[in-house]
C-alpha cells in the first residue's frame, strides 16, 4: 500500500465562475458594488451645479476625460484662439485703413485681408517666422496684442504639457499591472479556517510600502425601496508587504470575522461582497496609488488552496505567472469558523487527573508549578514501591 499523500487536480479560476446552487435556494447575482477592474458600479444623478464644479476643478476634470475628447478640446483651444485674433488683427487693419490703401503705412505688413490676418495670428501664436508678415512700429495697439496672444499661447501649451504627462502618468495605468487572483479560496491555515487571495506585481520595477486591506460591503433593500450599505473590516495578518513576488493575503476567520459564522452552505446563499484593495507606493515616480476589485460568495471557493508558482534556482527566485489563478483541492470541512473551533474542542484529549502523593507534590501543584508537582508525586510513588 503507497503512503504517498493523495495528489489534488488544478483548477483554474476563471472571470466567470459557475453560480453556486443548494437544493432549495439559487443565488441571484447581483450588480457589483465594485467591479473586477476596481471602478466603482455607480450612477450619479442630480448633483447640485455639476457643471460648476467640474469647471472649478478644470484640471481634474480634463485628466480624467478620455484622451480624442481631450485632443479634440486642446484642438479647439488652438484653432479658437488663432481665430479670435486674427479677427483682432482683421479689425486693426481695418480700421487703420490697410485695406484700402497699399501705400499706407500698415499696422502689420501684408495683411490686406481676413486670410492674412488669420494667418499672422496663427503665424505669431506658433513663433513659425516665415518672414513674409510682420509687426511694424505704427500701432500701439496691434503691439499690446501681439504681446497679449503670446502670453496666451504660453499658458494654454503649458496647460496642454501638464494635462497630457499627468495623464500618461495617472495611477489608472500603473493599478493595470497589479493584479489579484480572479477568487478567493477558504482553507485550513495553522489550524484554523482563513479566507485567502493572491495579489501580483507583472512589472519588473516592483513597489514599495504596500498596505492590504479588506472589507464585507452587505446590502440590504428594505420593502420600502430603502437600501442600506455596511461595511465591515476584515483583520488581516499580514497587512504590509512588499510585493517582490505574488503574495497569499490571509484573513483568519475568528470570533471577531464578519464571516465567523458563515459555513458552506449559508456561503451558498450569501448577498455580500468581499472588497480588497492593495495601496502603495510606485519606486520609479514615487506616486501613491491604489488596486482594487471584489470577490462575491460565488467566487469564493471552499477547500482550495493556490497552487505553487515560484521555484528556487540557482541564481534567482522563478516566477511563473501562468499558475496565478490555479488552485488545487484541499480536504477542509463543509462547517463554520465557530462549528469548527468548538468541533476542535470537544476533540481534544482531556488531562489526566494528578494525584498528589505527597507534601512536596501539593506544596509545588499549589505553587502552579504542575512538572515539578509531577516529579516529586513520580519521585514518592518510587521510593514507596522500592520499600
Amino acid at each position: 500500500m503507497s503512503s504517498r499523500a493523495p495528489q489534488y487536480s488544478g483548477v483554474r479560476c476563471s472571470d466567470d465562475v459557475p453560480r453556486l446552487l443548494t437544493e432549495d435556494v439559487c443565488y441571484t447575482k447581483r450588480k457589483r458594488y465594485v467591479k473586477k477592474d476596481g471602478s466603482c458600479n455607480m450612477e450619479v444623478r442630480h448633483v447640485p451645479e455639476k457643471w460648476l464644479l467640474w469647471f472649478t476643478d478644470i484640471f481634474t476634470t480634463l485628466v480624467e476625460i478620455r484622451w480624442r475628447v481631450m485632443f479634440l478640446t486642446f484642438a479647439l483651444s488652438y484653432i479658437l484662439s488663432w481665430l479670435f485674433f486674427g479677427v483682432v488683427f482683421w479689425i486693426i487693419a481695418l480700421s487703420n485703413g490697410d485695406m484700402k490703401d497699399p501705400t499706407n503705412e500698415p499696422c502689420m505688413y501684408e495683411v490686406r485681408s481676413f486670410t492674412a490676418a488669420f494667418l499672422f495670428s496663427l503665424e505669431t501664436q506658433t513663433t513659425i517666422g516665415y518672414g513674409f508678415r510682420g509687426m511694424s512700429e505704427n500701432c500701439m495697439i496691434a503691439i499690446i496684442v501681439v504681446t497679449i496672444q503670446d502670453v496666451i499661447s504660453v499658458f494654454i501649451d503649458t496647460f496642454v504639457i501638464g494635462i497630457a504627462v499627468a495623464k500618461m502618468a495617472s495611477g489608472r495605468k500603473r493599478a493595470q499591472t497589479v493584479g489579484f487572483s480572479n477568487c478567493a479560496v477558504v482553507n485550513l491555515h495553522d489550524g484554523h479556517l482563513c479566507l485567502s487571495w493572491r495579489v501580483g506585481d507583472f512589472r519588473r520595477n516592483h513597489m514599495v510600502d504596500g498596505t492590504a486591506q479588506a472589507q464585507v460591503v452587505q446590502h440590504t433593500e428594505h420593502a420600502t425601496g430603502k437600501v442600506d450599505v455596511s461595511y465591515k473590516d476584515l483583520n488581516i495578518e499580514e497587512s504590509n508587504i512588499i510585493l517582490a513576488t505574488p503574495t497569499t493575503i490571509v484573513h483568519k476567520i475568528d470570533s471577531s470575522s464578519p464571516l465567523y459564522k458563515v459555513s458552506l452552505q449559508d456561503l451558498r446563499k450569501e448577498t455580500f461582497e468581499l472588497v480588497v484593495s492593495l495601496t502603495y507606493t510606485d519606486d520609479c515616480t514615487g506616486t501613491l496609488h491604489q488596486t482594487r476589485t471584489s470577490y462575491t460568495p460565488d467566487e469564493i471557493l471552499w477547500g482550495q488552496h493556490f497552487q505553487e508558482m515560484i521555484r528556487v534556482t540557482r541564481k534567482n527566485y522563478r516566477v511563473d505567472y501562468a499558475l496565478f489563478n490555479h488552485t488545487v483541492k484541499v480536504p477542509v470541512a463543509e462547517l463554520s469558523a465557530e462549528e469548527y473551533d468548538l468541533k476542535k474542542c470537544t476533540e481534544q484529549p482531556k488531562h489526566k487527573p494528578l494525584h498528589t502523593s505527597s507534601p512536596t507534590a501539593a506544596v509545588e501543584l499549589v505553587n502552579g508549578n504542575r512538572l515539578e508537582a509531577e516529579k516529586a508525586s513520580t519521585s514518592i510513588a518510587f521510593q514507596g514501591n522500592k520499600l
